[in-house]
C-alpha cells in the first residue's frame, strides 16, 4: 500500500556558532515532531551551526574577521562517524530518531575531520534506526559561498528508501542543475527534500518546478534566525552579509517552508515570519496519478538520444601509497 507520511519542517531558529546547543534543540524538535506523528523530519540548509552569511560581506583578502569567524565556525561544525553508526557529535540526535523511528534530514556544516581546515556543505539523512543513510555534499557552491565550503562529489546523489516513501535532496541552488535534477528523478524519487538559507521568489519557483518535472512531492525547509539569536559581536557583519537591507532588529531569514505536490501546486503554501514545526500528510499516491502526463526519467525519456553519467564515487583527491 503506498504510504501517506506525515512529513514535518523544523522552521525554527539554530544556535548560531554554537555546536552542543543546536544538537540539543534539534533533538527537541525530532521528538516533538515525531509527538505530532511525523515519521520524516527536515530541517534547512546548515542549520546545523549556521548558514555563514557574514561571508558575503567580510570576502575581503586576508581580512582578520573573517578569518576569526571562520576558526570558530570550523571548530564548532561536526565530524561525523565514517562507519554512519553513534561515534560522532550527532549521537544524541541519533539516538532521538531511533527514539522516535523517524527519519531525519539535516542541513549541516560538516567537518571532514577533527583537524580540516574546509568545511562541506552537507545534508545527512539518519534513519528510523539512527544510522547514516546518505551524506550529500553540495556539488558547487554559490559564488562568495566557495571561501567557506568545499566541492563536494557526486557520492550523495542517492534516493534512499525511508518509512515515509522514496526519499533524496539537494541543498539550494543545486535546483537550478538539470544533471543533478535527473539524476535524482532517476532514482524513482516520491519525496524530494530541497533546501535553502533564505525563500526569495526564485527559490518558489525551483521548488515547485523541480516537483511538476519529477511529479513528486517536494519539502522545503527554509532557515528562520533574527538578530536575537546572532552573537553580539558578530551582528554587524552578519548583517552586511545578508545585504544592504538587512534590519538592524527583526529577522534576518524570514523562513518561507512549504511543500509542493506532484502537479507542482502547494499542498502547504509558503509560512513565512513564523518559528515553528509545520506539519502535513503527504498523499504518495498523487504522484503515481500524475506521472500518466510526464514521468521524465521513464516514458518522457529518450535514452537514445540523451545519456547522463554520475560518478558516486567519495572523491579525496589524494591516494598514499605506503
Amino acid at each position: 500500500m503506498t504510504p501517506s507520511p506525515v512529513v514535518a519542517v523544523v522552521q525554527q531558529p539554530p544556535a548560531l556558532l554554537d555546536l552542543q546547543e543546536s544538537v540539543r534543540r534539534a533533538t527537541n524538535h525530532v521528538l516533538t515532531a515525531a509527538g505530532s506523528g511525523a515519521t520524516l523530519i527536515v530541517f534547512p540548509e546548515t542549520w546545523l551551526t549556521g548558514y555563514p552569511a557574514w561571508v558575503f560581506g567580510l570576502a575581503g583578502w586576508r581580512d582578520s574577521t573573517a578569518q576569526r569567524w571562520h576558526a570558530r565556525l570550523l571548530e564548532e561544525s561536526p565530524v561525523l562517524d565514517p562507519s554512519g553508526g553513534d561515534h560522532d557529535d550527532l549521537a544524541p540526535l541519533r539516538a532521538a530518531a531511533r527514539e522516535a523511528g523517524a527519519t531525519v534530514v539535516l542541513g549541516l556544516n560538516e567537518r571532514p575531520s577533527p583537524s580540516s581546515g574546509s568545511l562541506y556543505n552537507s545534508l545527512l539523512t539518519i534513519g528510523p534506526d539512527g544510522r547514516t543513510q546518505n551524506l550529500h555534499r553540495k556539488v558547487s557552491p554559490t559564488h562568495t559561498e566557495r571561501i567557506v565550503w568545499a566541492a563536494g562529489d557526486g557520492a550523495g546523489i542517492r534516493v534512499v528508501p525511508t518509512p515515509a516513501g522514496r526519499v533524496g535532496g539537494l541543498v539550494c541552488w543545486e535546483h537550478f542543475h538539470p544533471l543533478a535534477r535527473q539524476a535524482l528523478h532517476a532514482q524513482d524519487e516520491e519525496i524530494h527534500v530541497a533546501v535553502w538559507p533564505d525563500m526569495p521568489e526564485s527559490h518558489l519557483i525551483a521548488a515547485r518546478s523541480y516537483a511538476l518535472e519529477g511529479r513528486c512531492f517536494v519539502v522545503s525547509a527554509g532557515l528562520i534566525l533574527s538578530t536575537d539569536d546572532v552573537p553580539a559581536d558578530l551582528l554587524d557583519a552578519y548583517r552586511a552579509g545578508v545585504g544592504p537591507d538587512a534590519p538592524e532588529s527583526g529577522l534576518l531569514f524570514d523562513g518561507g517552508s512549504s511543500i509542493a505536490g506532484p502537479d507542482g501546486s502547494w499542498l502547504v503554501a509558503p509560512v513565512f515570519g513564523e518559528a515553528r514545526v509545520i506539519t502535513a500528510t503527504v498523499p504518495i499516491g498523487r504522484r503515481y496519478e500524475e506521472v500518466l502526463d510526464l514521468d521524465v526519467a521513464g516514458h518522457y525519456a529518450r535514452p537514445d538520444v540523451f545519456q547522463l553519467s554520475v560518478d558516486r564515487r567519495r572523491t579525496t583527491g589524494v591516494t598514499f601509497t605506503d
